[in-house]
């Protein structure tokens, strides 16, 4: 699996359709546990809702990660 840029609308409809699952451990998708990146276009000291974003990376987690 690539990481993938995807916009906050098609990362709602990724969790309404089932193709990302919480686990209650983590995010599956395909499979396989991701993580879920907020993208920013402004400083994080400035950020008012850190789970606001307008865009999220999704990336396959790394082995050995907590």
């Amino acid at each position: 699996m690539e990481e993938t840029i995807i916009s906050k609308e098609e990362l709602v409809d990724m969790f309404s359709k089932n193709i990302i699952v919480d686990s209650g451990k983590g995010w599956i998708k395909e499979g396989v546990e991701v993580d879920i990146i907020a993208l920013h276009e402004v400083d994080p000291k400035y950020l008012q809702d850190v789970t606001n974003a307008k865009y999220y990376k999704i990336k396959p987690k790394e082995k050995g990660t907590i």
